[in-house]
């Protein structure tokens, strides 16, 4: 059983800063990358951030320059540092993590609960 673990969510100021954090925990073989989603009611999720276990990063353009991705392969955590957040970055932020639970298995998605970032003045 794999679980992911979000922390970090929670009601900011336009311009203020928040920092998610994710932690994978479980039997797990290999983890390839990990990264961050977004989704909101009505919307396709959609991705934020992206890390993989080479430290190959991807960003959504409406993101750029304002939030940082990274990772702990040892302790298999990724954390996404929001700053300057305006109000259209409101949405739930789900952990996903690319991993492989044992040799011989195939790869798969696992996905966070979620966590609520709320951008409000």
């Amino acid at each position: 059983q794999v679980q992911l673990v979000e922390t970090g969510g929670g009601l900011v100021q336009p311009g203020g800063s928040l920092r998610l954090s994710c932690a994978a925990s479980g039997s797990i073989f290999s983890i390839y990358a990990m990264g961050w989603f977004r989704q909101v009611p009505g919307k396709q999720r959609e991705l934020v951030a992206l890390i993989t276990s080479g430290g190959r990063i991807t960003y959504a353009d409406s993101v750029k320059g304002r939030f940082t991705i990274s990772g702990n392969n040892a302790k298999n955590t990724v954390y996404l540092q929001m700053n300057s957040l305006i109000p259209e970055d409101t949405a739930v932020y789900y952990c996903n993590a690319d991993l492989r639970l044992r040799i011989g298995a195939a790869r798969d998605d696992y996905w966070g609960q979620g966590t609520q970032v709320t951008v409000s003045s």
